[in-house]
């Protein structure tokens, strides 16, 4: 067993130091006791500009979800979900439950909401797992298996200007990839959204002169964002000019609906085929598995169900030999996708979307929200699970109620 492994004697440990009280009104003998949500609410916060006018590509401004418990811990994520929701099923659902019952709440959500139930409580589900692992005085990432310990990252920037980037340089995505490696990052994805395919497997072709061999470079369609779906040769004359170049990985060529086209084409090429985003429960990655429709399988927790769906397809994907790496997100959100991927024996990245600037320079109004001199710790192109017990954000809790915004 791994020393970091949550052990029996961890377990019994973490019994004995919830209040008295929930001890003697709710333990059962042999048992420990059941520790109760109280309140679950979302809100705002918005961090004040450290320069004039504000630099659109920082974060300035979080949703934030609260999970209150009657041991008088109160679990955070800082994505949110709309108030009609909130109100009307997740409350209902979660108020007075068992917070350890993860499975079987998001279960009771499902059945009353249909599959939108999964989106409407993930943010919920974070906060929730943030509560347990502040209990259990341990990282959620231990709590579910504890594999690794820091993620290789990706950066996934999307310039300002046309959604589709033609109107941005490839010199300019060049330029950027340079200096995500020296600042000792590794890898970046961009979109292949240009009206002309083969325009940015040119672009490929810059940017892979410009950084060498030893840089990763992704392309991303996620094909039904752009408006239009490529045909089958358009995907694999990309995808052979994409080999040239010596890219990583093309993502989502297709309708991200389509089980058949992707298999077809990463049956065909070198290159791995990648995509699942869309993904919104453990049936539809089945579906993906059975096909053979990706070469790697990308579920986003927000979509897919939360922290816990999210750590199921991973064991799923596993059980096929598939590789499972998250769909990415920003900033403090990115708390509990890194608590995910770190408890993942076939996750080896994380992704960090954003602009063209650095993760940390993007994240760096919300540290006033925290007790610790940086949000997460990145060295040498890895970011590390944190020490921090939950999601592993130190939140500063005065800071948290000074910069909330009041109706």
């Amino acid at each position: 067993m791994r020393p970091d492994a949550l052990r029996r004697r961890d377990l019994l440990a973490l019994a004995t130091a919830l209040p008295l009280r929930l001890r003697a009104e709710q333990a059962r003998p042999g048992r420990p006791p059941r520790v109760r949500i109280t309140n679950v609410e979302c809100f705002t916060v918005r961090l004040p500009p450290e320069e004039n006018p504000p630099d659109p590509q920082k974060i300035y401004s979080y949703a934030v979800t609260r999970v209150a418990t009657d041991a008088g811990v109160t679990g955070t994520a800082f994505f949110g979900m709309p108030q009609e929701l909130l109100e009307r099923w997740v409350k209902p659902v979660l108020v007075g439950e068992d917070l350890f019952a993860v499975d079987r709440l998001l279960k009771r959500l499902q059945t009353e909401r249909g599959e939108s139930g999964y989106q409407a409580w993930t943010a919920a589900e974070h906060a929730i797992w943030d509560a347990i692992g502040r209990l259990a005085g341990q990282p959620v990432a231990r709590l579910l298996g504890g594999y690794r310990d820091r993620l290789r990252v990706y950066r996934t920037s999307v310039f300002p200007g046309k959604p589709d980037q033609s109107d941005v340089a490839y010199e300019t995505q060049a330029a950027y990839a340079v200096r995500l490696k020296q600042a000792g990052y590794t890898a970046m994805k961009v979109r292949a959204w240009r009206p002309r395919p083969m325009d940015d497997v040119d672009m490929v072709g810059v940017v892979r002169s410009a950084v060498g061999d030893d840089f990763e470079i992704m392309l991303d369609r996620t094909a039904v964002r752009p408006g239009w779906v490529w045909d089958y040769q358009t995907a694999l004359r990309v995808a052979r000019g994409l080999e040239r170049h010596r890219a990583y990985w093309l993502e989502e060529p297709f309708d991200g609906y389509d089980l058949l086209g992707p298999a077809r084409l990463a049956a065909e090429v070198d290159i791995p085929i990648t995509g699942g985003e869309l993904g919104n429960s453990i049936y539809v990655f089945l579906q993906y598995l059975r096909h053979k429709t990706y070469d790697i399988v990308q579920p986003d927790t927000r979509i897919c169900g939360g922290i816990w769906i999210a750590r199921k397809i991973s064991i799923l994907a596993e059980s096929f030999g598939v590789p499972c790496i998250q769909h990415g997100t920003a900033g403090l959100t990115l708390a509990g996708w890194i608590q995910a991927g770190c408890a993942m024996p076939n996750c080896d990245w994380q992704e960090m979307i954003g602009g063209p600037n650095l993760p940390e320079e993007q994240w760096a109004p919300g540290l006033k929200l925290l007790r610790t001199p940086q949000v997460f710790q990145i060295e040498k192109g890895y970011v590390r699970l944190p020490d921090v017990p939950g999601l592993g954000l130190d939140i500063n809790e005065d800071a948290l109620q000074e910069y909330r915004v009041r109706a």
